[in-house]
């Protein structure tokens, strides 16, 4: 009877008093999902509210302690994520499970590849992946492109693709736009919505916000492992839905800007006509001592370019940098490093680029300062751990001590760990490439007021965001780039979403404050 129920309904699976603990710590407790065919369920929560456990139990990932999970109105047991995908559920985490090494084919078709005469099936299996591809609006995609020659948001394609050549009836999706480009996005919303009116179910996970109001049905909200509220789509303000996620007032998102007045101050970081194999042409702009200067633009403008160049991983850059008004050659990360210079870049990718996710908190933010914490070969312990505390209480961040791998912690947390890191060198130039992104409401807020206090402090800040949000509301200045170039800088009341936009896309419209071509 209660399997005929849930099919006349449409609900297609259920969990109920799912709780999961890790130690003393409690991720989930009591939680209840109901998951319904046609529909897209978001699942809301700053990150640590237990929402990734929950998908984890969902996909066989990890086992609940207690409650159980229905799927068609009978109870239902995942010992293994294989078992999960076996029932008809998908998962594309924000991990990427992509192997570098193997063609995209190869990738999509890894678990089950097709079979002649005992062998795999390369005519077959590209098909396979043609297919993916094309349902998962990536059809220029070439199936026998290695996964390590694409791009970030091209591997996050890939890894849609994947999940769709299972043919699941329940698709789940954690952070799946937060490493694509606004086109990739824009394909991404125009696949799921197509997906659901075949009759799929659609668990999102994210946290921005314009993308939950543009595609969800209904919404669950957890908050330290509990559900808080599932409500429709469109009947909470973001502000509410925010608090819920929280626990508190949401004001105040942004910091004051201080006001600038005009310096004849030498700034500690200038460009002249920098270049880079045709991605980066002759750009030339400074940074002033105690300003935030944001990067604007479409994703793939030359932003993250930029920051790589400045920061020595790029070879061959033309034009000139300058520190304190003085030429100086960055040729690598550690001359970036140098006292001389005082550069740190907090990086892209966390998870491949930020921190050694098996090692420790603790081993990750002491590797950043091995040399001011070691004499002779021998680490200073009492330095160390003065050093770390005092990071972890600066940055509010959470974990069960600092001798945890640093990849049990959550998005939020893990991205202060980076931040953390960098702060220990007390860097003078400050580079952000999308700090924010994949992490929740709370902890962006808090990273907010960091990087205006750094600000207050002396920092000199270059930060590339994807939001505009963030660039009108922590930029002194901004500079937009169009294929490769500073084409517009806007500062002030002139930093709108308008002129952000009509800038990205190259439209002339009228100039404002300090804006110049």
């Amino acid at each position: 009877m209660e399997a005929e129920s849930e099919g006349r309904t449409g609900l297609l699976f259920r969990m109920e008093g799912i709780s999961k603990r890790y130690g003393g710590v409690r991720a989930l407790e009591n939680a209840d999902l109901p998951v319904t065919a046609g529909r897209i369920h978001a699942i809301l929560g700053e990150n640590g509210a237990g929402k990734s456990t929950l998908i984890k139990v969902m996909a066989g990932v990890v086992a609940p302690d207690e409650g159980r999970m229905l799927m068609d109105g009978r109870e239902v047991r995942f010992s293994s994520p294989a078992d999960a995908n076996a029932a008809g559920i998908a998962c594309i985490f924000q991990e990427l499970s992509l192997i570098p090494d193997l063609s995209v084919a190869d990738n999509i078709a890894i678990s089950d590849p097709p079979r002649r005469f005992g062998l795999i099936d390369r005519r077959a299996q590209r098909r396979i992946a043609e297919e993916a591809l094309a349902r998962a609006g990536a059809s220029d995609i070439h199936p026998r492109t290695l996964v390590k020659d694409l791009p970030l948001s091209r591997r996050q394609m890939v890894e849609i693709a994947k999940a769709l050549a299972r043919n699941p009836r329940i698709l789940i999706l954690d952070e799946a736009t937060s490493a694509l480009t606004a086109t990739d996005v824009t394909k991404v919303f125009s696949v799921l919505k197509r997906l659901r009116a075949e009759g799929l179910a659609l668990l999102y996970i994210s946290h921005r916000m314009h993308e939950i109001a543009e595609l969800a049905d209904e919404c669950t909200v957890f908050r330290n492992g509990r559900k808080v509220a599932t409500y429709q789509a469109g009947t909470r303000t973001d502000t509410e839905v925010i608090e819920m996620m929280i626990g508190r007032e949401y004001s105040n998102v942004f910091p004051p800007k201080p006001a600038r007045a005009a310096t004849a101050e030498t700034p500690p970081l200038e460009l002249k006509k920098l270049g880079w194999t045709g991605r980066l042409r002759d750009i030339s702009l400074t940074v002033g001592r105690g300003e935030v200067v944001g990067l604007g633009g479409l994703d793939g403008q030359g932003q993250r370019e930029l920051l790589l160049a400045l920061f020595g991983v790029l070879r061959g850059c033309t034009g000139e940098v300058l520190v304190d008004g003085k030429p100086v050659s960055i040729s690598s990360p550690a001359a970036a490093r140098k006292r001389g210079v005082g550069m740190a870049l907090i990086p892209e990718d966390r998870k491949t680029e930020g921190l050694m996710l098996p090692m420790t908190v603790r081993e990750n933010l002491s590797f950043a300062v091995l040399d001011r914490i070691s004499r002779a070969g021998i680490i200073d312990h009492a330095e160390e751990n003065r050093l770390i505390d005092e990071m972890v209480k600066l940055l509010a961040i959470k974990t069960a001590g600092v001798d945890i791998p640093v990849g049990a912690l959550s998005g939020g947390n893990q991205q202060k760990v980076v931040i953390a890191k960098w702060l220990m060198r007390q860097p003078r130039i400050i580079l952000l490439n999308d700090p924010t992104r994949g992490i929740d409401v709370g902890t962006k807020q808090e990273l907010y007021q960091l990087l205006r206090r750094l600000a207050d402090a002396g920092a000199s800040i270059l930060f590339y965001s994807t939001d505009y949000d963030e660039l009108i509301g922590c930029c002194d200045r901004v500079l937009v780039l169009y294929d490769g170039r500073v084409v517009r800088t806007l500062e002030g009341d002139g930093i709108t979403e308008h002129a952000l936009i009509a800038s990205a896309l190259n439209i002339d419209g009228p100039t404002s404050k300090g804006e110049a071509a």
